[in-house]
Formats: structure tokens, C-alpha cells, sequence
């Protein structure tokens, strides 16, 4: 069994760590093929709630692709170049889009090329102090493959992210906070925590829901608005007969206090839905 990436399962949170620190993290075939597996096995492990991904080391989350493997798929012309790196990269970071449990990168350090499309595809994203984020591969003569000029102009807009993809230079933890890359930026002995823990105040709702929230924005940002509604009304459709819902209402109802004064009950029913502990 490879041992690119680690699986880790605590507290119903999968942390799946980019096992080549020597390589810094860097992006193998076998890497992928492994984590797409572990993804495999986490949707369908109900005991697993969410995902956390991160690099083995202090120095990469992930330096992108393994350079030398793709050149010499490259060597061998078109089709084997497409199939074994652009299509195996997209079908990784199209899966972490589309992950029905939320996805967590805790972006440790360098996160160059692919390592950067990684942390634009998951759900939620929390960044080391020490972190850095490069889109380098204009460097290399060639566009990002893995999604990256697709997802990165719609976190950060056309120009900022064409900036990006077109200098090829790196920038700093802040600046990925600043363009909605990552949704927190922590010191680096925290980072880990911090996503643990923002693992576990979504973990405190519906995992129905978060699934149905999930899908709803991950379909809809390429759709009309119109569009994009009809899928976000078909995604309450299929919680209306759920447990989920029902008791979350009965519990709802049975709690509230009333009282007449305006806007009181909204600011009583969110101290209702905050998770306890």
C-alpha cells in the first residue's frame, strides 16, 4: 500500500497528510491515484464527518506537480502527456470540488502549482503565517492544468488572478486572504488546530445539509442565477422528508420563547442553533 498519503481518523475528522516531504509534497501519479482512493473510502465511512488535507514537513503543502514524471510523459507526445497529468490532475481537484463532506486544506507552507489548484478546489482553506502560494507554470512554458485558470479568476477575479497565472510570481499568506483563497490565515504552530476546530463547528449541523449546501454552490457558480436556484430549491426539496429537518424544527419549535418585542426572537433563536461546548 503507498504511503504518499496518510490517513489519519479522530474525532470523525479524516486529516489526510501529502506524503513526500523530501519532494516537497510534489504531485506523483501514485500520490494522486492514492488520494483519490482515500476519498473513495471516507464518502462512503458515515463515521467520517470531514476532511482535512495537509503536507508531511514545515517547508510544502505541496509544490505541485512531480516535474520529472510529467516530462517524461510529456516525451511521449500528446495523448500520454494529456491522459496521465492534465486528466488525472483534473479529476482530483474536480473531486475535492465536488466532495459531498467538507474539505479542509491546511496549507503548511509552499503551495506552488498544483498544490495551489488543490487549495483553490476544497471547500474551505486555512493558511500557516509560513505559507506561500505561487502559480508558476508559465515558468515551465505551459498553463496551469489542474483547474487553475478556471477557479483561481473566479475566487480572485480576472485581473488579480491574470496577474497570477501571467508573472508567475509568488505571494504571501495575506494576499491569498485578501483574494478569498483561504478563508483564515494562522500562526504556524496553530494551523492544524484551527482547522480542526472549524472542522468541528460545521460537523455540529446536519451532515445532510451540508451536503445539499455543498452541491448547491458547487453546481450553481456555473450556472445562471436562475439556474442556480432551481438547484438549490431541488436540494431543499430532498431534505423536506428527512429527519434531519423534521427533528432540527420539532427542536426548534419546542424551545423558542416568545415575546413580542421585535427581532428578538431571531437573536434568541441564534443562541438556540449555536452548537453547545
Amino acid at each position: 500500500m503507498s504511503n504518499t498519503v496518510l490517513m489519519q481518523i479522530s474525532e470523525g475528522i479524516a486529516l489526510l497528510t501529502l506524503n513526500r516531504p523530501e519532494k516537497l509534497n510534489a504531485l506523483s501519479y501514485e500520490l494522486i491515484d492514492r488520494l483519490m482512493s482515500l476519498l473513495d473510502q471516507i464518502e462512503v465511512n458515515d463515521a467520517v464527518g470531514a476532511v482535512i488535507v495537509t503536507g508531511a514537513g514545515d517547508r510544502a503543502f505541496s509544490a505541485g506537480g512531480d516535474i520529472h514524471e510529467f516530462s517524461e510523459s510529456v516525451a511521449k507526445g500528446v495523448n500520454p502527456a494529456v491522459r496521465d497529468f492534465v486528466r488525472r490532475g483534473q479529476r482530483l481537484t474536480a473531486r475535492l470540488e465536488a466532495f459531498p463532506k467538507p474539505v479542509i486544506a491546511a496549507v503548511n507552507g509552499l503551495a506552488y502549482g498544483g498544490g495551489c489548484e488543490i487549495t483553490e478546489a476544497v471547500h474551505l482553506a486555512v493558511a500557516s503565517d509560513r505559507a506561500r502560494f505561487a502559480k508558476p507554470e508559465i515558468k515551465l512554458g505551459m498553463p496551469p492544468t489542474f483547474g487553475g485558470t478556471q477557479r483561481l479568476p473566479r475566487l480572485a477575479g480576472r485581473k488579480r488572478a491574470l496577474e497570477l497565472l501571467l508573472t508567475g510570481e509568488d505571494f504571501l499568506a495575506d494576499r491569498a486572504l485578501e483574494m478569498g483563497l483561504v478563508n483564515a490565515v494562522v500562526p504556524h504552530d496553530d494551523l492544524l488546530p484551527a482547522a480542526c476546530d472549524l472542522a468541528r463547528r460545521i460537523m455540529a449541523h446536519s451532515p445532510l445539509a451540508m451536503r445539499a449546501i455543498i452541491t448547491a454552490v458547487t453546481r450553481g457558480l456555473n450556472m445562471s442565477i436562475a439556474e442556480g436556484l432551481l438547484v438549490e430549491s431541488e436540494q431543499f426539496a430532498q431534505m423536506v422528508p428527512t429527519d434531519d429537518l423534521s427533528d432540527a424544527l420539532a427542536a426548534w419549535k419546542g424551545r423558542r420563547i416568545h415575546d413580542d418585542r421585535p427581532g428578538l426572537a431571531f437573536s434568541r433563536f441564534d443562541q438556540i442553533i449555536q452548537p453547545k461546548g
